[in-house]
């Protein structure tokens, strides 16, 4: 006989006092898919800011960048409970690590180093620990207006396009999205000329989301609270953008940030999330051109919520309110998009990262 599937949830965290944080490292849980509620597993604890995870290509091994230090680890994940191990820890040769990626070939980790304006690619070997540095490059270019945020290159995501073959570089301090495809062969990262057109200054680009099934991206702005709309052309990686809209109702006149974003299972519904004006904005995508129409916003039910995350049947997002220290479940309407609320909500503290990992039980033989 055949089960259903187990749904574990990571909840990566701000652990240090230097963030005021009140994580206690990465949080393990497993997610009933029929009520989206999550029951604790596993505390992996003594991890300073274990801030963004990742799967490997398998999805048998979990990476974790350390924000505001300079470090990488890795941990073997246990199918039949979805707990972690650990491997090993590795250097990220740059400062402040925000985000990863693991290469189509599942032999590289791309990694963001925020504060050394640099995107690094380092070895991953075949027992899933982390090894060397195989290539780094150090952005540069023209610096945003924002005399505090914009200092230097802040590259703040490494994201792969749906087909694998371009890293997409969102870069806050320079108002900029670059592309980069991977040399897996000589273990290179090459810039593509072909890049995208300087972002609106002051927009701070921070994350990107694809379409699913059509040539469509988004990047959120976080410093302006934008998303931009762009054609995405697979053969040279090149960003086109063809509309901006605000994340926030023309009703808010306060301050705010924008932070995630991110395109539901079915490429129907973007979502993006407000920092300050603390909610989830929806948008509905036009299937044809790309365009996005505002659907409403749904407070977030807590402080900050500076990730979400769609569980991997789309019936569910969760938001991580990393300064009510809550992650808030929302029923994903089918028809519409819209978010309800879908029970209580998990107690984690300083939530930054959700990733979900669906695992096949074992046919039961009788």
């Amino acid at each position: 006989m055949h089960e259903p599937s187990n749904c574990f949830g990571y909840v990566g965290s701000r652990t240090t006092r230097e963030r005021n944080a009140r994580g206690d490292g990465i949080n393990v849980y497993r997610e009933d898919s029929a009520t989206g509620r999550w029951t604790h597993l596993q505390l992996v604890s003594g991890l300073a800011n274990p801030a963004y995870l990742a799967f490997d290509r398998t999805h048998q091994f979990l990476y974790a960048v350390h924000g505001d230090l300079s470090d990488i680890s890795a941990f073997r994940i246990e199918p039949a409970t979805g707990k972690l191990t650990f491997i090993n820890s590795a250097g990220t040769f740059g400062k402040n690590p925000v985000h990863l990626a693991i290469d189509p070939t599942n032999r590289f980790i791309v990694v963001a180093n925020h504060i050394s304006s640099s995107v690094v690619l380092l070895a991953r070997n075949p027992d899933g620990s982390v090894g060397g540095l195989a290539d780094q490059i150090t952005l540069t270019g023209q610096i945003g207006p924002h005399r505090i945020e914009q200092p230097f290159s802040k590259p703040h995501q490494v994201e792969f396009d749906p087909s694998g073959r371009f890293v997409i570089v969102p870069d806050k301090g320079l108002d900029q999205v670059f592309t980069f495809r991977i040399d897996a062969e000589a273990g290179k990262l090459e810039q593509v000329d072909a890049g995208t057109p300087r972002s609106r200054d002051g927009s701070g680009p921070r994350h990107v989301a694809f379409h699913p099934a059509n040539s469509f991206a988004y990047v959120v702005g976080e410093l302006d609270s934008t998303v931009t709309a762009c054609h995405f052309d697979p053969t040279t990686g090149r960003l086109a953008p063809f509309q901006v809209l605000a994340t926030l109702p023309d009703t808010f006149v306060g301050n705010s940030r924008a932070a995630e974003v991110a395109v539901s299972r079915d490429g129907r519904f973007l979502y993006a999330s407000n920092r300050g004006y603390d909610s989830v904005a929806a948008f509905s995508i036009n299937q044809n051109d790309g365009r996005l129409t505002p659907a409403g916003w749904t407070d977030s039910q807590g402080r900050t919520p500076r990730f979400f995350g769609l569980d991997p049947a789309g019936r569910f997002l969760f938001v991580a309110n990393e300064e009510s220290d809550s992650i808030v479940p929302f029923r994903v309407n089918e028809q519409d998009g819209g978010l309800s609320p879908a029970g209580a909500a998990v107690h984690s503290g300083s939530p930054v990262c959700i990733v979900f990992a669906t695992v096949e039980k074992r046919p039961t033989r009788f």
